[in-house]
C-alpha cells in the first residue's frame, strides 16, 4: 500500500478562526503547515501577499478564514494555480463571486470545501440519518443568536456583514442538507438601532421565511445583541418538524455548566474543544475530512454547489430586506 504524502498547507488569515485552523492542522499527523500569510503562527513562512504564498510552491492546499467579503479573490487564485482549498463560510457574500469561484474551481479540477462544520456535530449527523422517520419535512426553524461581544469586540468588520450572513449561513446549509432540498423562494426582515447606535452600521437582527421546491417551509433568525451576561455567547436551536414526526436539537447547554462567583455559564465544547491536550470536536473532524479529500482526490460530502446555494439564499434574502418584497432564489 503506498503511503500518501503529507498535505502541505497555507492558512491565508490569521485571525481567530485561522488560529483555530492552525491549531487542529499542526495536530494533524499527515498535515505540514508550511506557510501563513500575514502574522506568524509557529514555524510557517510568513507571506505578507496570499498570492506569493500561492506562487511558492509550497502548499499544497490552502484555507481561507479572512473576513467574508474576501473569500472570492482568494478561492479563484488558488484554483487557477492547482491548489486545493478550505474556505470558512460563507462561501462568498455575493451570487456572482460564488459563480465565478464554482467555475474556476471545477475548470481547475481541486478538492474545495467550505468549512459547515455543524454537520459533524454528532446530534446533528444522527438528525440527518433519522430524517426518515419523520417524514417528508413540512416545516423547520433555526435560530442562532450572539452576544453583543461577537459585532462589537470579537471581530473588527461587523459593518462588512449581518448577522445572517454570519450565523445563518450555518443554519441554511443544515436545514437544505436535513430536508434534502434547496430553498426557491426567500421573504425576509432585518431591524437596525442598537448597533447604529454603537456606530455598527449593520442590523441588529434579521429574519428570513423560506420556501423549499417541495413545498416545505423553515424560518431562519440571527441576531447579535444579546447582552454579555447571557450564559452563552452563542444561543442555537433547531427543529424539523415532518408529516409522521419531529427532531429538536437545542445546543445551549453541551453537558456541562460551570458556576463560579463572578458569572454562571455553559461553556461551549461540541464545534471546538481539548481532549487531554488534542483538538477535538465537530471543527476538528470537519476540516480533517477536508484533508482526506485533498489527499486522496475524493469529493468532500459538502460541495460548493450546496454552499453557492446557501450564497444565493442570503442574497435573495437580503434584497428582500431591502425591498420589502418575496424574492426568488437564483
Amino acid at each position: 500500500m503506498t503511503h500518501l504524502p503529507k498535505l502541505r498547507m497555507g492558512i491565508i488569515g490569521v485571525g481567530i478562526m485561522g488560529r483555530g485552523h492552525a491549531e487542529v492542522l499542526n495536530a494533524h499527523p499527515e498535515v505540514e503547515l508550511t506557510a501563513v500569510s500575514r502574522a506568524p503562527l509557529g514555524d510557517a513562512a510568513v507571506y505578507t501577499d496570499y498570492l506569493d504564498m500561492l506562487d511558492s510552491g509550497t502548499v499544497d492546499a490552502v484555507s481561507i478564514t479572512t473576513p467574508d467579503h474576501l473569500h472570492a479573490d482568494m478561492m479563484v487564485a488558488a484554483a487557477e494555480r492547482g491548489v486545493h482549498i478550505l474556505v470558512e463560510k460563507p462561501f462568498t457574500t455575493t451570487v456572482e463571486d460564488a459563480d465565478r469561484s464554482v467555475a474556476a474551481i471545477r475548470d481547475a479540477g481541486v478538492v474545495a470545501m467550505c468549512l459547515f462544520n455543524h454537520r459533524w456535530v454528532p446530534a446533528y449527523a444522527q438528525a440527518k440519518d433519522q430524517m426518515a422517520l419523520i417524514g417528508e419535512p413540512a416545516v423547520g426553524y433555526a435560530r442562532k443568536d450572539d452576544t453583543i461581544h461577537v459585532p462589537t469586540e470579537m471581530i473588527r468588520w461587523a459593518d462588512r456583514t449581518t448577522c445572517a450572513w454570519f450565523l445563518s449561513s450555518h443554519d441554511i446549509d443544515l436545514m437544505a442538507w436535513l430536508y434534502d432540498d434547496e430553498v426557491v423562494e426567500v421573504y425576509a426582515g432585518a431591524r437596525y438601532g442598537k448597533l447604529r447606535g454603537l456606530g455598527i452600521d449593520t442590523p441588529d437582527a434579521m429574519q428570513i421565511q423560506a420556501r423549499f421546491s417541495r413545498g416545505a417551509i423553515a424560518t431562519f433568525e440571527s441576531a447579535w445583541i444579546y447582552p454579555n451576561t447571557f450564559p452563552t455567547m452563542v444561543d442555537s436551536y433547531v427543529t424539523v418538524v415532518g408529516e409522521d414526526g419531529v427532531i429538536q436539537l437545542d445546543r445551549q447547554k453541551e453537558n456541562i455548566q460551570l458556576a463560579t462567583a463572578k458569572s454562571y455559564t455553559y461553556p461551549r465544547n461540541m464545534l471546538q474543544r481539548l481532549v487531554h491536550g488534542v483538538p477535538a470536536g465537530a471543527y476538528r473532524d470537519a476540516i480533517h475530512h477536508f484533508v482526506e479529500c485533498a489527499r486522496t482526490g475524493t469529493q468532500p460530502l459538502i460541495s460548493v454547489e450546496s454552499s453557492r446555494h446557501v450564497t444565493a439564499v442570503l442574497a435573495a434574502a437580503h434584497e428582500s430586506a431591502r425591498t420589502g418584497l418575496p424574492v426568488r432564489v437564483r
